[in-house]
């Protein structure tokens, strides 16, 4: 079940707040960049990059991901390793609101998300 629209616009406040710390200086916007998109309960953060051998071709590399569980209340956190699979982040699994995922992901303090 996707969240209430009312929940997605305070998201997209928070995420939006996320992206003003995160994002590189405007002028190499262009070569690297940070996103993020919300499908349904899922967020997903993402850099976006120039290809090495394309540079106008653009790729995303995914950052990190949570998903809100309504019948816990709670949000769980995700992480992409090297075999492209999203893993539960083990030393914080899940947090009970988004800003918390946004501290986790921003601290990165295991190198999982930015490396």
């Amino acid at each position: 079940m996707a969240i209430s629209e009312f929940e997605t616009k305070r998201c997209e406040r928070e995420l939006e707040k996320f992206l003003e710390i995160r994002r590189p200086p405007p002028h190499i916007r262009d070569k690297l960049d940070i996103g993020y998109r919300m499908r349904d309960q899922s967020i997903e953060i993402f850099e976006i990059r120039s290809q090495w051998n394309k540079p106008d071709n653009k790729i995303e590399q995914s950052v990190a991901k949570t998903t809100y569980v309504k019948s816990k209340k709670h949000w769980k956190v995700f992480w992409q390793r090297a075999d492209m699979e999203w893993h539960g982040y083990d030393p914080c699994p899940t947090v009970r609101y988004l800003e918390d995922f946004l501290t986790l992901v921003n601290e990165d303090a295991h190198a999982c998300f930015f490396g």
